[in-house]
């Protein structure tokens, strides 16, 4: 396949004449579904590694990413762990198309990008990538909205569309009153938004968050955590590579990485499997059924039952001192929300 074409079907070679500077399918508008069968539809995915493997090359050569098969579907929140030396900057270069994989393929947005030329990878990278850095990479002489802009211009987008599409961006992470201020006088957390707004504003497909908190302090740390969820509630699909735990565990999804090879240590949502006591209940998140469900009570009130003598009196005796929380016992019984591994309320 030459350079010039497209590597998706249903963007043909008039279509790449047209807008060369592109990705293929960019015509389709990153980030927003034009179809059920579209790759940008809700739940396609995202990024796709097939025994996607990176080896540097010696003497002697290392091979930091082994053979690797990973999905990662729209709108999830997938957070990436690991320590240092584990593989994590090596799979970032591969994601953010960086480096090419010495083995297998890698697609962002259902393009093939593995093995594309260098112009098509610097248009995915423009249009369908939004990137977020710990160390933020604002030009310091240049305004909120500028640094914001200045994404836009890499992405070619037109300039009528800049001071708007930038306001919005800033609007959308709380700090359209500091537009105008410059980074030397916003705060770290300050500067991070103006950092996430500049990977939101090309309306990419994928957010990719590089250890978006380690310069910030405990506070600040959880505001920007709240931000990132809030995005993904919005439809963002997030990749988070981080060392702090409190920001992992905010995610959907929970990818280790070590000595090179990954390993998903939880998916989805890490409550279900917890208080789900069996799979009956379906998706796991109604929690309270479990708890309500108490058949205990009743056969403690049962007179004569030999197998629990002791709590049925206390508990049916109004105003005992030795019980008062006698009254409400669903909460301190067997199966209760303690059981469940939640603080009594």
């Amino acid at each position: 396949m030459t350079g010039g074409e497209p590597a998706m079907p249903g963007s043909g070679p008039a279509q790449d004449r047209q807008d060369p500077g592109r990705p293929p399918g960019r015509h389709r508008t990153a980030g927003a579904p034009s179809g059920p069968g579209a790759p940008n539809a809700p739940g396609a995915p995202v990024i796709r590694l097939s025994s996607a493997a990176f080896t540097y090359r010696g003497p002697p050569p290392v091979a930091a990413l082994k053979p690797t098969s990973m999905v990662i579907y729209r709108g999830e929140h997938v957070a990436i762990t690991g320590p240092s030396g584990s593989g994590k900057s090596t799979l970032l270069n591969l994601l953010g198309l960086l480096d090419k994989p010495t083995q297998g393929s890698i697609e962002i947005d259902g393009i093939d990008v593995g093995a594309a030329p260098e112009r098509e990878r610097a248009a995915v990278r423009a249009h369908l990538i939004g990137f977020v850095f710990q160390s933020f990479h604002l030009l310091p002489y240049r305004t909120s909205i500028e640094n914001v802009m200045l994404a836009q211009v890499y992405a070619d987008e037109p300039r009528r569309r800049r001071h708007a599409a930038a306001m919005a961006a800033l609007t959308q992470v709380g700090l359209e009153h500091r537009a105008h201020a410059l980074p030397t006088a916003l705060s770290g957390g300050e500067r991070q938004r103006v950092a996430i707004a500049r990977a939101l504003v090309n309306r990419p497909a994928l957010l990719m968050c590089d250890e978006p908190t380690g310069n910030l302090d405990t506070a600040t740390t959880l505001e920007l955590t709240d931000l990132l969820e809030s995005l993904h509630r919005a439809g963002a699909t997030l990749v988070v590579i981080t060392h702090n735990p409190t920001v992992a565990a905010r995610a959907q999804r929970q990818i280790a990485i070590r000595d090179g090879e990954l390993t998903e240590i939880s998916s989805v949502t890490t409550a279900p499997p917890t208080g789900a006591p069996g799979p009956a209940p379906g998706s796991g998140e109604p929690q309270p059924p479990p708890a309500r469900p108490e058949a205990p009570p009743p056969a403690d009130r049962t007179p004569g039952n030999p197998t629990r003598p002791e709590r049925p009196p206390p508990d049916r005796t109004p105003g005992n001192p030795a019980h008062p929380d006698g009254p409400p016992p669903a909460d301190s019984a067997p199966g209760g929300l303690d059981t469940l591994g939640f603080p009594d309320e």
